[in-house]
């Protein structure tokens, strides 16, 4: 999704008129993408905007429903970022409200789970990406994602399943006070066998017999 390909067509859009399809983000991963940002010239920076483009779904009302790069959308916002470009992978905006969302969910395009891990209905989902909570566990999960903790994998939100796992292992008082050690404590315990059920899992799987 990330690469630029002349067969797609791509929309030129407003980025604060983007919806998102989620509910948190990891504001961690939002300020390294900051950091990189200004760290960028001129040329690299169009650069940057034009091979970064958001896959969106079009929706009730003709918005335009993204369904990834939404902590990337968050930091070209808040670097003053007012223009990018979406790639539309699907045409629902014919469909009422209800019909829609089942559809997303379908597809698993949406996330509608809140910042404590608890599902939400798809009226509270936010209207602008700069609305979107910050959870600590989704910032811990892509740390350690980085740092080698899990392999990086297709399945959709996986980083969200593997912040649900942490929220079971670490407070988030540990993460808020010391962020590098409770990424150390996080990274010793994701390759046991209680966590095989997540995508990208690493460990070993045991056997029998």
């Amino acid at each position: 999704m990330m690469m630029t390909n002349t067969d797609i067509y791509l929309i030129p859009v407003k980025l604060e008129s983007l919806r998102p399809t989620q509910m948190t983000v990891g504001y961690r991963e939002v300020s390294v993408k900051r950091s990189h940002w200004k760290s960028l010239d001129k040329k690299a920076r169009a650069a940057t905007i034009d091979s970064h483009w958001f896959p969106a779904v079009l929706g009730p009302r003709k918005n335009y429903y993204i369904v990834d790069h939404h902590h990337l959308g968050i930091a070209l916002i808040e670097e003053g970022v007012q223009k990018a470009k979406v790639m539309m992978v699907k045409d629902l905006s014919w469909l009422d409200e209800t019909i829609f969302w089942r559809m997303m969910e379908h597809n698993q395009w949406v996330h509608p789970f809140d910042a404590r891990g608890q599902r939400c209905d798809y009226v509270n989902l936010p209207k602008k990406l700069t609305e979107l909570a910050d959870d600590p566990f989704r910032s811990l999960a892509g740390e350690l994602r980085r740092v080698g903790g899990y392999a990086k994998d297709t399945t959709p939100f996986s980083e969200f399943l593997w912040a649900d796992f942490l929220r079971t292992k670490i407070t988030v008082q540990k993460i808020r006070k010391n962020f590098d050690k409770a990424l150390a404590n996080a990274k010793a315990q994701v390759h046991g066998q209680e966590a095989r059920y997540l995508p990208g899992w690493s460990g070993t799987v045991q056997t029998t017999g």
